[in-house]
Formats: C-alpha cells, sequence, structure tokens
C-alpha cells in the first residue's frame, strides 16, 4: 500500500535559509578560517594551565575534550582583548582555573529540520543549553591527576509540535536524524570522578557517566559540532543505556595500544540522577563493554584509530528488553593532514538497539584549528528485528555538513541528509531533510 506524506511544509523556508548560508559563506569561510589561524597569537600553555590536566578518557564529544576545543577556538580573541568585558570573562576563566583548578562552558544549540515527506509532522526544532566543567581537586604529578566532571542540560522543543529528534521516526524513519535534541527537560548527563595514575597509563571513572563519550569514538563523533544522524555518531547497533551509574578503565600498553572495559546501569535516567544508586544496586540490569584499539599517536588517538568493540546488556525486566550482545569494528585514518576518513561496522543481536547491522563510511576535511569541517558520511543499515519485525528492510542514509565559524563563540552548521527506502514507511523511496545547526559557546 503507497503511503502518501503530508508535503513539503516548512522545507522551504530550511532550504532557502541554508542556500544562502552556503552562498554567503562559500569557499571564502574555509580561506578565512585558514589566514586566521596562520595570523594567531602564540600562546603560553603552560602559564594557563591547558596542558596541565590530562583529558584523553573520553572522545571530542567529551566534557572535557569540549571545553579544550572550545578554549582553543576563543583563545585568539582572549589574547587580543578585543572588548573589555571579553578580556574580563577570559581572565575570569583563567584565574579560575589556576587557583580553584575549575574549568567549565556554557552553550547553546539550536536545531531546525525539515523533511520533504512525511507520515505525520514533517518540521522540527530544538534546543539545548548547557553547563559543563571539571574540577580538579588532587593536583597533578607527572600525567597524575583526579578531577570531578560534571554536566546539565535542558533540552526542549522550539516552537514545533516535535523535537528533532522524533522526526525520522515522523517519515517511517528506524533512526533518529538528530540525536541530542530531544524534549527531555532538565538533566544530569555527568557527575563522575575521573582518576589517571602516574604518567596516565591508567585511568578509571566512576558516578553518572555518557558511555558514548568513551566506547567507540572516532574524530567526528561528536553530535554538538559534527554528524547529526545516529548512524555516523554513536554506533546504532550498541545498546548504549541512557546516563546513569556506572564505571570504566583505560589502560594504554605497548608503543600504541589501549583496552577500555567497563559498565553501566541499563535503567540509566538522567532526569533522576537521585535515583542512579538504587538503580545500579537494586536492579543490577548491566551494560557491559570491552573495546580493544590501536592508536597513532596519542595526541591524535581518536583520528588515527582502529578498534574493536564487544558489548553485552541484560535483559530490562521492567521494560520489557530482552538482553542482547554484538560488536563493533571501526577504522579512522587522516590524509594529507586534514583529511579524516573513516569506516564503522556494527553487528547487534537484541539488546533493544534499533539496527541490527550498519555499516557507514564517509571523510571529513578539517580546516586549521578545527574552524571549519566539511563532511560527508553513508550507511546502510537494517533494523532490529526484535522490535521492528522481519518485514523491516534496509535502509539506506546519506548527510553532507559543513560547519563554520560565523563569528569565533558562534558556529553554523548546515546539514543536509537523505534517507532511501525507510524501513516503515515502504511506499517512500527519497525523503530529504534538511537542517540548520547553530551553536554559540562562551
Amino acid at each position: 500500500m503507497t503511503m502518501v506524506g503530508r508535503g513539503v511544509g516548512s522545507f522551504p523556508r530550511v532550504a532557502v535559509l541554508t542556500y544562502l548560508l552556503f552562498v554567503a559563506f562559500g569557499p571564502a569561510a574555509i580561506a578565512a578560517d585558514e589566514a586566521s589561524a596562520d595570523e594567531s597569537v602564540a600562546t603560553d600553555d603552560a602559564e594557563n594551565g591547558d596542558d596541565a590536566e590530562p583529558q584523553g578518557f573520553g572522545g571530542p564529544g567529551s566534557t572535557a575534550s569540549q571545553i579544550l576545543s572550545d578554549e582553543q577556538l576563543g583563545k585568539q580573541d582572549c589574547q587580543k582583548g578585543l572588548a573589555s568585558h571579553l578580556r574580563l570573562y577570559c581572565d575570569f576563566k583563567r584565574v579560575l582555573h589556576r587557583e580553584n583548578g575549575i574549568r567549565y562552558g556554557v552553550d547553546y544549540n539550536a536545531l531546525v529540520q525539515g523533511a520533504t515527506q512525511s507520515l505525520g509532522e514533517d518540521e522540527a526544532a530544538g534546543g539545548v543549553v548547557r553547563l559543563f566543567g571539571t574540577w580538579t581537586l588532587l593536583d597533578p604529578g607527572e600525567g597524575a591527576t583526579g578531577f570531578l566532571t560534571f554536566k546539565a542540560e535542558n533540552r526542549h522543543r522550539l516552537g514545533t509540535a516535535i523535537a528533532p529528534q522524533a522526526l525520522g521516526g515522523e517519515f517511517g524513519y528506524v533512526g533518529l536524524t538528530a540525536l541530542p535534541f530531544s524534549d527531555a527537560g532538565t538533566l544530569v548527563t555527568n557527575l563522575y570522578w575521573q582518576q589517571s595514575l602516574p604518567a596516565d597509563r591508567v585511568a578509571y571513572v566512576f558516578g553518572i557517566v555518557d558511555v558514548t563519550d568513551y566506547v567507540s569514538v572516532y574524530g567526528l563523533v561528536n553530535p554538538w559540532t559534527d554528524f547529526s544522524n545516529l548512524v555516523f555518531s554513536t554506533d546504532p547497533t550498541i545498546a548504549v543505556p541512557d546516563q546513569g551509574l556506572g564505571t570504566a578503565v583505560r589502560w594504554r600498553f605497548g608503543a600504541n595500544y589501549y583496552v577500555v572495559a567497563g559498565l553501566a546501569d541499563a535503567n540509566g535516567d538522567p532526569s533522576d540522577p537521585l535515583d542512579a544508586f538504587d538503580s545500579f544496586f537494586g536492579e543490577g540490569e548491566l551494560f557491559k563493554h570491552l573495546e580493544l584499539g590501536r592508536y597513532g599517536s596519542w595526541e591524535n588517538r581518536v583520528d588515527e584509530n582502529v578498534h574493536l568493540t564487544l558489548w553485552q546488556v541484560d535483559e530490562r525486566t521492567e521494560a520489557g528488553i530482552p538482553s542482547g550482545w554484538g560488536a563493533a569494528f571501526s577504522y579512522s585514518t587522516t590524509l594529507h593532514e586534514r583529511w579524516l576518513s573513516f569506516l564503522r561496522l556494527g553487528y547487534g543481536d537484541g539488546g533493544g538497539a534499533l539496527l541490527d547491522r550498519s555499516v557507514s563510511t564517509g571523510l571529513a576535511y578539517k580546516a586549521a584549528d578545527n574552524r571549519s569541517v566539511v563532511g560527508l558520511g553513508l550507511n546502510w543499515s537494517r533494523p532490529n528485528e526484535e522490535s521492528f519485525g522481519a518485514a523491516a528492510g534496509d535502509q539506506y542514509t546519506a548527510e553532507a555538513y559543513w560547519r563554520f565559524q560565523l563569528a569565533t563563540h558562534l558556529s553554523i552548521t548546515p546539514d543536509v541528509q537523505i534517507v532511501k527506502d525507510p524501513a516503515l514507511n515502504p511506499g517512500q523511496d527519497l525523503v530529504w531533510v534538511l537542517g540548520l545547526r547553530a551553536r554559540v559557546f562562551f
């Protein structure tokens, strides 16, 4: 039976806005970024304490990595003191870190998406405001340090009936066209202790964790700054739980090898952090993971990386979700210094993940200082048979995005996604999803 969508709705508005941004900030944007990087003022990192703490446990989307990335982008303005209030703010953050060991960031993220065809809603908009940071309580010494990581956020709709995270389901897609942009309200997504031992060869975390910060990560995994679709960020065949109580250990051995192992509450609920201990120890339904990998150099560990991740999750009795297990493989490498290519394969058997099979590949160009990134990804996937039935067919997804700094503290990301053969809408051949994302940080 052919299923007819509602039409194009918001699509023309999003299309026009995205087109204008591509035209207005076309090749000149990357050139400007390159020139800005070449003219950047030299920085005394030792004085500012930028390298005083090892931040190597999580990937680009982790709290510590996000703070360092934002500091690098804003460093030039802070040094030049373009405005007195900006200089005062930079000095305040620097002193807070030096005197009290506290580093923090604040950002607001907004996303609007429109689909060309839909069985229901065809437009979605959402926003997320976040406060995140680290508080070093044990002084660094030869790579050994201990600090508290915290992050609270509010996820909300922006004037539409649904948030972007729900848009894929509206046109029959088994997946998420936007990973974190939901309508979940106020959440505590990080509140954990991270400890590294001397020389940072061994490190561990314990507390309220987001396992996607360190399980099967690569250089384009951050949904706030890179790909929006689930299939190109967190591996969609891994039944990762929501943020909750968990622990993990990372061990670097040999010259270029590492292993990460851990477990987390399979029933994590970031909206109720006070229930974390009762849920973890009371219900005892856990997500376990083990990852073995190799990196080219520790400084470039997420870009030059190959790893195999194994996972298993217990049956979630109250939620009615069976146990499951799976494996994921990821390979990424840099070409000519600024081109990053990747290949990611995933297999899952049960556990409640959206997909049973997934193959993703693509590449991205990263300009100097990460001020402009252009990415392209292609994916084939098969929905979870336990959840969607054997009749749900294969899906194909493509995504292209371009993130550029419109201003030092403001990035804009036009984004185009194409879904072929959405599994729950067999009468629809192609659905285009056009998006526009903005992020402002301080």
